[in-house]
This record gives C-alpha cells, structure tokens and sequence, in this order.
C-alpha cells in the first residue's frame, strides 16, 4: 500500500471523525491484511527522554533508508480533549523529508497512554511503512497498554529518578523486550539503574518464545548506544520471523482488540451475549467487531 503525506493525513482525520464508516473500515481491513512495518513501542515516565531517543532512531532508520511513521500520544487537553502537541514539537525531524510522517493523537481518558483511535492509526501505517514507532504518554504502571499493539516494546529508564525501582514495584517488568537506559552519560548512576533492571528482568517468567530482554545504556544527544539499540531491535524482530511467531503474536493482539471493542461498546453484558470472541485466521478484527456490533446493538 502507498499514500503520500496529505493523503494519509486525511486518512487519519477521517478515522477520527468517523471510525465506524463503512470506507473506514474498507481501508482498515485492507490495511490489516497487509502488514508491511514493524512497529517498535517506545513507553515510560514522563521526562526520561523518549522524544530525543525516538529523533534518534529515526535519523538511524532513515540513514539506511527505511520509511518511518510515527504515532506520538500526547496528554490531552483538559478542555478541548485534543492532543497538546509537546511530543511531535520536541521530535527532530525534516518536514521535507516524505520518508517520515509523524501523527499526535490525543490520550484523552485512556489510562494506558493509547489514544481509542491508535490502534487504527497504526494498522494503516503498518501496510505503508517500513518501521512504525508509537511513543505513549507514559504514565506510570498502565503504560502496559502499549503491549497490545506493538511487536517490539521498548521501556525507558532514567538514572538516579528512581524508575528502575518503580519498574520492578509497578509489574511493567514482564512487558519489555527491550530496556534502554537513557542519559547514559551519567556514568556510574546510569550503570547501577541498568544493573538494578537487569536484575529484575531476570526474576521475570520466561516468555514462551524464549526471548531473553536486554538492557542497554544509550546516550541520545551523543548519539552513543543508539546503534547498539537498534541491532537489538533488529534481532528481536528476526527472533519473531522465525517460526512464524510474529504472525501469532498479532493474532493474539487481534483478538484482544475485538474483546476490548466489544466491551467499551457494549459492557460485559455485551461481552457475555456476544459468544465466541475468537478470531477465524486471515479474518480483519475491524470487520468482525463490526458485524458483532450489527448483532448485538
């Protein structure tokens, strides 16, 4: 699938303005069953330096020549219920540049730092690019949410601020693949937060997979962990090709989707009447919740 930048601007605002509509969910499904980036989820508190990380890794992506789109969930306003704008501000890319296209969409009430709609963004930016990255709000233990979404989940940590300790109390531990510890340049307070994170990584139940998550120390201004971050990327997404771990991984995703779309729209009532919530393989989860929603409302 290809769109240029004002054609998948309108794209996205008229998913916005009406996500239940028929052409919406035409392209949705399209979309779904046309898979083309890896999406790469960058989560954790405010203030750990997420937005410089992620200009980071753009310019890195985009030096070997991969298409980026980036979904940037910022807090909302309290008035308006848009999104404030900060995180798409502090990124530092060119706006000329076609090869990358950043969205801010607004969290509103979501407490897992997903804006309702991101979902539907990133399914529509995964058929176009080659790495789609979703930076969340980042509010504490229900950044969990970026999860659900994303095939590669990366946490960031900050020395000395204490959220190497909040990762191990908060149960975000089992989430990551992967753990960067930012402002590296801090020397020994960033080594002991990687050790403190290491060690908890390390009282986590192995995945079924068998992916063992790695903790890396990155300085994003001096550009110095940056590469290593991204090999460790890049191997975690070989390490989901293999056996087709990432096509059941999405599935998995999938049907969570179409559960959680039944209950905000229709309660656990809904949820109950519904019955099978199964997804049949090849399916779109856009046209079932659909079809769900025709039958039970």
């Amino acid at each position: 699938m290809t769109m240029d930048k004002p054609t998948l601007a309108a794209a996205l605002a008229r998913l916005e303005r009406a996500p239940d509509a028929d052409d919406v969910r035409a392209l949705l499904d399209d979309s779904y069953r046309a898979p083309r980036g890896h999406v790469v989820g960058v989560t954790g508190p405010p203030g750990v330096g997420k937005s410089t990380l992620l200009s980071a890794l753009i310019a890195a992506w985009r030096a070997r020549g991969e298409t980026v789109g980036v979904i940037a969930v910022d807090p909302s306003s309290r008035r308006t219920g848009g999104a404030l704008l900060g995180d798409r501000a502090r990124l530092a890319t060119d706006p000329s540049d076609d090869g990358v296209f950043v969205r801010s969409m607004a969290a509103r009430d979501r407490l897992g730092g997903l804006a309702e709609l991101t979902l539907g963004a990133m399914v529509i930016m995964r058929a176009i690019f080659d790495i789609v990255l979703v930076e969340t709000v980042g509010v504490g233990q229900s950044e969990t949410d970026v999860a659900g979404i994303a095939d590669t989940v990366v946490f960031c940590v900050q020395p000395g601020s204490g959220d190497s300790l909040q990762f191990m109390k908060a149960g975000i531990v089992e989430i990551p693949h992967l753990v960067a510890v930012t402002k590296a340049d801090l020397g020994v307070m960033a080594e002991r937060a990687a050790s403190d994170v290491t060690g908890a990584l390390s009282l986590a139940e192995p995945d079924s997979a068998a992916w063992q998550p790695r903790t890396l120390l990155v300085s994003s201004r001096a550009r110095t962990g940056v590469p290593e971050l991204i090999a460790a990327i890049d191997a975690h997404r070989r390490h989901l090709t293999e056996g087709g771990r990432r096509a059941l991984a999405r599935h998995a995703q999938a049907e969570l989707w179409l559960v959680e779309a039944i209950r905000d729209r229709f309660g656990r009532h809904g949820l109950a009447r519904a019955g099978d919530l199964s997804l049949p393989p090849g399916k779109s989860p856009f046209a079932r919740i659909a079809e769900l929603s025709r039958r039970l409302g």
